[in-house]
């Protein structure tokens, strides 16, 4: 009885206080002729505001949200216990000690109708008016009261009145080639040759702005926007807007003509500075390197893309940065350019200075990370790397990584965690910044060619299963002609599984299902592959991924060795080779919502498998899986699928059999801000794998037609993102819907459970 009381006794004390703080003045303090601002109450629109676009109400709204007191921006909510405005009405503030700083983490200031100055307010939406095409549009305030009259909130109402349209522009007389460029460039231009659109000033600001670029992209490099004026006037055609487009009378003479690129020099100097100059003309530019050092004069001529003599062009040294930015060897570069004052009488050049300073050709790289898994197993892992980012001097990257991770699993009826496997690897890589062959493809101007050779060994023990080898060595290149298409072209890769022991209990396994064993068979798998990206975005609103990838392993050495007269099973030094064709390919887009940050984003993925020739089944690593931080978030990794088969009894549900050669996935998901660098994210899921080829062990998981939409498995969840620009941290938990399996429910929700429907997934990076 006590322990109630004492309780009750407790509520009754938080109840009080509240009805205390909320009853106590917190006005006692503010002077006679002030009031304490409560918020904006409303922006009232008056007349017909059709033509008013949101992005004008928007900056209306902006321009008058003052925060009052004890109010959270972010939920654009004022809580009704204004503790810090208490305690600024009738706390005490002692010089010092615990009270003066329990005052100053306490006390809030209040905000006063005077300080928010709603008259400027006002000023302030006449001013959008007037800059957006409203010149009649007025705005006033009002005072809104309730019981005490020492609070205000203001009520602002705002009449745009008609919208005034530009009805014509006059051109620059076409007396000279300036001008002849300016009008061709205006007449082009989205906003000014639009028909009658409406006055707005951010919009002419931003047309001047674009014909400023143009220019300086066709030699007026010293050109400016402001350089550009616009008249206008109301009387010609009342209700309307004429203007008249000018060249300002102080821009000055120099700025008017046109310049060409006269002398290219390029300065290079050491990581660690000092050494001896030396001079290299090339055709392109003149070399001047600080010795000794590393590095192949032919990148000048590669990517340098100013040529002596040609019109100059702001654009060019934007390229000029890019490309040997991307070379990755350097660790300042600046591009300066200067008028020849030595040039012949009558030219206009502009000589040209690239300076660029090495960086350390040595990188070193720590990965640590800790991973926890669908099948219980845990553990830390490390990668230690090793990059020299210009070996041969010409922006060629040497890299080696060795990678080792362990885990154990809990559980499985033993006492404590029991060490239970470990994963060690190495990987060997050397880059070109060019396309070494084929030459039929040109190089790229938007990004550098890359040929890369690759040697991977991994050794990963499953002490409980198996211990599996993998080798493989491929060739690949990538490149850019389009600026949002990019190449990757696998020419070669050769992959060597080796299964090198395995447990009596992964045996029966494998033998209760002869197809998965299949999969797993030491073997030789020979590939070539081509990935086409497509990734855009369209506006500050609206973002589009397209990816394809088309694979294939073993055909050539099938038809080389058929054209030898091989019959049966073919092997590649001893060991069969794997047979089939692979496809993929998956589209995102987004859809910014409103005027913040705000995101639908949508995913449709698909996938299938052939396995044929030399192979009866698609090899293990190869096949398809749903589950987990990226795919259909209510299911862990390898928990659901193919179709509606549910695993062998007593198995785990994450195992083996798990997997398929055709794969669906959706995903949408609402992305917003919620303060700073969280975020938050609501998201509907569903996906599936199937079996191409009926498999009599695992039953229900043939792709049919009848059963598929049943087949798919659908949950939804929310999740927190800490989004700090170079790294993702997220958060996401999973609630089933609908597994595609016999759960023992009917109806189309049938989890067991909402307990049993839930799943945890913690991942680096968004989803997609």
């Amino acid at each position: 009885m006590k322990a109630i009381y004492k309780t009750y006794r407790a509520i009754a004390v938080v109840a009080l206080t509240t009805l205390l703080l909320a009853s106590c003045s917190t006005t006692s303090k503010i002077p006679a002729d002030e009031m304490l601002y409560t918020g904006t109450k409303s922006i009232k629109y008056e007349a017909d505001t059709t033509g008013v676009s949101s992005e004008i109400k928007s900056s209306i709204k902006t321009s008058v949200n003052v925060a009052p007191n004890n109010y959270i921006k972010m939920l654009n909510w004022r809580y009704p216990f204004p503790l810090g405005l208490w305690v600024y009405n009738h706390w005490p503030n002692p010089p010092k000690g615990i009270r003066h700083w329990l005052y100053e983490k306490l006390v809030e200031e209040p905000v006063l109708v005077s300080d928010v100055r709603p008259e400027v307010r006002t000023r302030m939406i006449e001013e959008i008016l007037d800059n957006n095409g409203y010149f009649s549009g007025t705005a006033t305030y009002d005072l809104v009261q309730g019981r005490n009259k020492k609070k205000a909130a203001i009520a602002y109402t705002v009449n745009p009145g008609p919208a005034y349209p530009v009805d014509s522009i006059e051109l620059l007389p076409d007396t000279c080639a300036l001008y002849h460029m300016v009008d061709s460039l205006a007449r082009r231009d989205t906003y000014l040759s639009a028909k009658s659109p409406r006055y707005c000033a951010d919009s002419l600001k931003t047309a001047r702005i674009r014909i400023t670029n143009s220019l300086r992209n066709r030699g007026y490099y010293f050109f400016q926007p402001n350089y550009i004026e616009y008249l206008a006037d109301s009387l010609i055609n009342p209700g309307h807007i004429s203007m008249k487009l000018m060249i300002a009378s102080n821009a000055p003479k120099f700025a008017l003509k046109p310049y060409k690129t006269g002398k290219v020099t390029v300065y290079l100097d050491r990581y660690q500075g000092g050494g001896t100059p030396d001079t290299i003309p090339l055709q392109r530019a003149t070399l001047i390197q600080m010795q000794p050092s590393r590095f192949r004069s032919k990148l000048v001529n590669e990517n340098v893309t100013f040529r002596p003599g040609r019109t100059f062009s702001v654009r060019d040294m934007n390229r000029t940065q890019t490309n040997l930015s991307r070379l990755g060897i350097f660790n300042a570069i600046n591009i300066e350019a200067r008028p020849d004052t030595l040039a012949p009488a009558g030219e206009r050049l502009l000589n040209v200075d690239v300076f660029c300073t090495f960086d350390s050709p040595l990188e070193a790289s720590v990965e640590v990370n800790a991973s926890s898994k669908s099948n219980s197993y845990i553990g830390p892992g490390i990668t230690l790397g090793v990059t020299n980012k210009n070996i041969f001097g010409g922006g060629e990257q040497l890299s080696v990584k060795a990678t080792g991770a362990y885990e154990w699993q809990t559980g499985r009826g033993k006492k404590g965690s029991v060490f239970n496997s470990y994963e060690v690897g190495i990987t060997a890589s050397l880059a070109f910044p060019r396309l070494l062959a084929p030459k039929f493809i040109p190089r790229s101007r938007y990004q550098l060619n890359w040929t890369r050779f690759q040697l991977n060994a991994d050794l990963l023990n499953r002490p409980h299963y198996f211990k599996m080898a993998q080798f493989n060595a491929s060739i690949n290149y990538d490149w850019r002609l389009r600026r949002y298409v990019s190449n990757t072209l696998t020419l070669f890769k050769l992959t060597y599984t080796n299964l090198m022991k395995t447990t009596a209990e992964f045996d029966s396994i494998m033998n209760a299902n002869p197809a998965v064993a299949q999969s797993f068979r030491s073997q030789f798998i020979p590939q070539m592959s081509y990935t086409y990206v497509y990734d855009r975005q369209f506006n500050r609103d609206n973002t589009f991924n397209w990816q394809f990838t088309i694979q294939e392993a073993g055909n050539i050495f099938w038809g080389i060795y058929r054209a030898c007269g091989v019959k049966g099973e073919k092997k590649l030094f001893g060991t069969p080779f794997s047979q089939f064709v692979k496809g993929t390919t998956q589209l995102v887009w987004g859809r910014r919502i409103g005027s913040g940050d705000q995101w639908i984003v949508s995913r449709v993925a698909a996938g299938a498998a052939h396995a044929y020739g030399n192979s009866s089944q698609v090899p293990y690593a190869e096949q398809f899986y749903v589950g987990g931080a990226n795919s259909v978030r209510a299911f862990t990794v390898r928990s659901i699928g193919p179709g509606s088969y549910n695993g062998m009894p007593g198995q785990p549900v994450d195992y083996f059999d798990r997997t398929g050669t055709f794969k669906f996935e959706a995903n949408v998901e609402y992305r917003f801000p919620i303060f700073g660098p969280l975020h938050g994210a609501v998201f509907l899921d569903a996906g599936n794998v199937w079996l191409l080829k009926d498999d009599p062990m695992r039953p229900g998981g043939t792709l049919k037609a009848d059963t598929f939409l049943r087949d798919i498995a659908l949950g939804t969840g929310a999740g927190l993102r800490v989004d700090i620009s170079m790294l993702v941290i997220r958060g996401d938990l999973g609630i089933g819907i609908h597994a595609p399996y016999d759960t023992g429910k009917r109806g189309y929700y049938n989890m067991t459970s909402f307990k049993n429907s839930l799943a945890f997934h913690l991942a680096i990076g968004y989803p997609f």
